[in-house]
């Protein structure tokens, strides 16, 4: 494993990069699981005044000390300023205070009284940031500041430097990927890490990130300065436009879910975005609400639009927050009791909030989309990978609420009926796609896989959206494509709706491939496989993978084939 580093690099004049580096995984982050590592970008512009952007976390505080040592005085540092503010960033500020107490703190109003807590006992500058208001640098760096609030980042900012027409961009337009690139250049390397970026941290905020790429419109760009990955020059134009897409896909969602939260050391915000994430995945909008800064009025009206909503607290001296308290006063009086409701929640010793949501909802008549979620200190990865499970559950059986409350068609025999007939009689065999990927793994019944290639020996598997096993299947991930025999036993077994976090494979005689994914021994055939590529295909995910090896167990059997009358289900 490559250790920690920082890559210093000039980008515009006067304007420098400090990108502190990993290969591994930082911590347990939804969006991280991809397991590509991350850049935590810095910049430095130096004008007759000189200010630094967001330094790095707690992970890269020696190692970006010692860089921004060797490329500058810190007691020349006027201004830090600050996307946006977390304890783990907390950490960095306070060695760079003890260093340079003259510096000004820059940042939001919320940043700003996070701040004061974090750094209680220093006392620092801060300058907290008001709408069109600017900062000048000298030497024509006259930075203006773009306020981008969402329920995550509440104190999210953006920055603008008209000089070199620069946008630092803080959590928009990253991905958690990590290189030897500087910039992007073969952008389209980058589309699925950007693209899953999005998807986890961006599409429960839809509403949010319109309205923060409306504002940075105003203020033309050559250059993104994310806050993670890759800087993005090259493919600027197609990312704006890739944003502005995915946005419109979540705001013409058909149902949508609010979930409401607050959260107290951030573990809590944690287990939303990977409930989020679930719904999303299944074809559900999500509106996702901090109720440590909503107003009644967007709570009242969100619970009002939605088909379902979800409340998660921390337990605070054994009750939920005030914030959280006053959320679920509105919802019970807001919500129709035909709307699907869901409870979770972060704790460090006896997680009495849950239980008292919990309870307070039930009692009021609502049904549960699933069993509440409680999670001690910080969750794993098999804890997010569960919520992310009972998130999508949630969204489909909103769903199928929906659809039963939709009038039938009169039409019996129409082209489009004819048309589902027919694609219905494309024949498939049928197959166990299992993976295993640290300490998560999973399996699904697959019928729409072909062959794809000879050289190499290529396949390609058509994978549901809303698939649990969706988020394993990733370039260069591997899994066996186990391939059955005509027979119900392994068929019937993989064909069962299983609850989120339960054991595919239980009761069944299982080996380790080459690759670690498991080998159903009752199988067919196997193929150990590698993911090469990805195509969003509507509602599908098409998977062409490489097959590295595999053998045949039964050279006497009939592999067994999927017969369908329609094409609008499996």
């Amino acid at each position: 494993m490559k250790p920690r580093d920082v890559q210093v690099l000039p980008i515009a004049p006067e304007t420098t990069v400090l990108r502190s580096r990993t290969w591994e995984r930082l911590k347990f982050e939804i969006e991280y699981a991809l397991q590509k590592g991350t850049t935590a970008n810095s910049f430095i512009i130096q004008g007759d005044k000189t200010a630094l952007f967001d330094p790095p976390g707690e992970s890269f505080t020696d190692s970006f000390i010692s860089a921004l040592q060797n490329r500058i005085d810190p007691k020349t540092l006027d201004y830090v300023i600050l996307g946006h503010v977390n304890p783990n960033r907390g950490a960095t500020l306070k060695v760079l205070l003890d260093l340079a107490p003259q510096i000004t703190l820059v940042c939001s109003n919320p940043a700003a009284i996070s701040l004061r807590k974090i750094l209680e006992g220093q006392n620092p500058q801060i300058h907290v940031i008001k709408k069109d208001d600017s900062l000048d640098l000298g030497q024509g760096h006259q930075l203006q500041f773009i306020l981008t609030p969402s329920p995550r980042w509440s104190d999210q900012m953006c920055t603008y430097d008209p000089k070199t027409e620069i946008l630092y961009t803080d959590k928009l337009f990253g991905a958690h990927v990590c290189g030897q690139q500087i910039f992007d250049e073969g952008w389209q390397v980058y589309n699925d890490d950007r693209r899953y970026y999005f998807d986890c941290l961006m599409a429960p905020h839809a509403t949010q990130v319109s309205a923060a790429l409306a504002k940075l419109t105003e203020h033309p760009a050559r250059l993104y300065a994310t806050g993670h990955g890759p800087l993005v020059r090259y493919g600027l134009q197609e990312l704006t436009q890739s944003y502005e897409n995915w946005v419109e896909q979540q705001k013409k969602q058909e149902n949508s879910v609010t979930l409401l939260y607050a959260s107290a050391y951030g573990n809590t915000a944690t287990i939303a975005q990977a409930i989020a994430r679930g719904i999303t995945k299944a074809g559900v909008a999500v509106q996702s609400i901090n109720c440590e800064q909503a107003d009644p009025d967007e709570i009242t009206t969100a619970v009002e639009q939605s088909a379902g909503f979800i409340m998660g607290s921390p337990t605070l001296g054994g009750h939920a927050p005030t914030q959280v308290q006053t959320a679920l006063g509105l919802v019970l009086s807001t919500a129709a009791k035909s709307k699907l409701a869901g409870v979770f929640g972060s704790f460090g010793w006896s997680g009495e909030a849950i239980d008292i949501l919990e309870q307070k909802i039930r009692d009021a008549g609502y049904k549960f989309g699933f069993d509440p979620i409680r999670v001690k200190f910080k969750p794993t990865d098999q804890t997010l990978k569960y919520c992310e499970e009972a998130g999508t559950d949630f969204a489909q059986k909103i769903k199928r609420q929906q659809k039963s409350r939709k009038p039938r068609s009169s039409v019996t025999e129409s082209q489009s009926a004819r048309t589902e007939q027919a694609v219905g009689r494309i024949v498939g065999s049928l197959s166990v796609v299992t993976t295993k990927k640290g300490e998560l793994s999973n399996a699904m019944l697959a019928s729409w896989v072909s062959q794809a290639s000879f050289s190499p020996p290529g396949l390609t598997v058509a994978v549901a959206k809303e698939r649990a096993i969706e988020g394993l299947l990733y370039n260069n991930d591997q899994f066996v494509l186990n391939i059955l025999k005509e027979g119900k036993q392994l068929r019937k077994h993989f064909m069962k709706n299983f609850a989120p976090g339960e054991d595919r494979f239980e009761g069944l005689d299982v080996e380790e491939a080459e690759n670690g994914c498991p080998i159903l021994k009752g199988a067919l055939a196997y193929l150990e496989c590698r993911v090469s590529k990805r195509m969003e295909c509507g509602d599908h995910w098409l998977v062409y993978a490489v097959a590295d090896s595999g053998n045949v167990f039964d050279p006497d059997g009939v592999t067994a084939v999927h017969h369908r009358k329609t094409g609008v289900y499996y």
